[in-house]
């Protein structure tokens, strides 16, 4: 798009933004006629009418509702820019916004961000939330990277891109009471004796988990269902029921949160993805996101 026509579709999102043109005028620092002049040009540039004047202001035409929509995220970036530049600038770093899913485990999630943290000045700025308003924020550039248990759909309009960082055998814990209760009894068969605490089914290792149970024909009684996994496993830990978790992570929830592990599901995995916008120039930190990954997995059980 030519320069002056980018300038006239920001003085419509100012608009727009706004609610009226004096306004818009006041925030842009030029007159009322020139805000109005620009917008003409606009219209008749597109062929379309994208604003109608009221007594009050003004009102968006279905036209100029489909031209905010698009020119919002792209001009709110734009304005992040100064922040961003003094921020560097002055040493505070390059801020990494990392979409975090729910159903994703939270030791893997802090193993991995630890590092790219530590390894250079990176600000972290970490957004919890449910996979697929993840990757619509990641979309419109607000997040640079998305760690989730599944990759991204293939969309024709999504230009993203998915790394697998790793996989993991699942294993069972339970809180010390719980495991007394089963003592001497065999694997898995000693799952159909416990309550038992599963992810919702918007995680992608509940069907697996569920899979696994009916071909070990193992009758099962779920006390609870939880989409954030630190608060699964928080549940665990008081004692309300047994739950699955990544082997790689037995160390931490053996040693700091006295759980006892009840045995392994060898043939469950579950993996974890960085997913990105398809960009010429990546955030630096990926790197180094990777490598981490790579440690992790290296360290990870058998």
């Amino acid at each position: 798009m030519a320069a002056y026509k980018l300038r006239h579709l920001q003085v419509f999102w100012v608009v727009g933004t706004e609610g009226s043109m004096s306004a818009a005028a006041r925030r842009l620092g030029v007159s009322v006629q020139t805000v109005s002049s620009q917008l003409r040009d606009l219209e008749r540039d597109l062929g379309y009418a994208l604003l109608r004047v009221r007594a009050r202001g003004v009102e968006l035409t279905p036209a100029g509702r489909a031209a905010l929509e698009l020119a919002e995220p792209m001009f709110q970036l734009a304005e992040r820019v100064p922040q961003a530049v003094a921020q560097a600038a002055a040493g505070e770093g390059m801020a990494l916004r990392v979409g975090i899913a729910d159903s994703l485990p939270k030791l893997l999630v802090r193993q991995l961000l630890r590092p790219v943290c530590d390894e250079g000045p990176t600000r972290l700025v970490g957004l919890e939330g449910e996979f697929d308003d993840l990757l619509a924020e990641l979309a419109l550039h607000r997040l640079d990277i998305v760690l989730a248990d599944r990759a991204a759909p293939p969309h024709p309009s999504l230009k993203l891109h998915s790394r697998l960082l790793g996989s993991a055998q699942v294993a069972w814990f339970a809180a010390p009471e719980l495991a007394r209760q089963v003592e001497g009894a065999s694997f898995p068969e000693l799952l159909g004796r416990l309550p038992l605490l599963m992810p919702t089914a918007h995680a992608a290792l509940r069907a697996r988990l569920e899979d696994w149970l009916l071909r070990h024909d193992i009758r099962v009684r779920v006390v609870g269902e939880f989409e954030d996994s630190a608060l699964l496993a928080s549940f665990g830990q008081s004692g309300m029921g047994a739950f699955a978790a990544p082997d790689w992570s037995t160390p931490q929830l053996v040693r700091e949160a006295g759980l006892v592990r009840l045995g392994l599901s060898a043939d469950v995995g579950e993996s974890f993805y960085a997913i990105s916008a398809r960009r010429r120039i990546e955030h630096p930190a990926l790197g180094r996101l990777l490598e981490a990954a790579a440690a992790v997995q290296a360290a990870a059980p058998g």
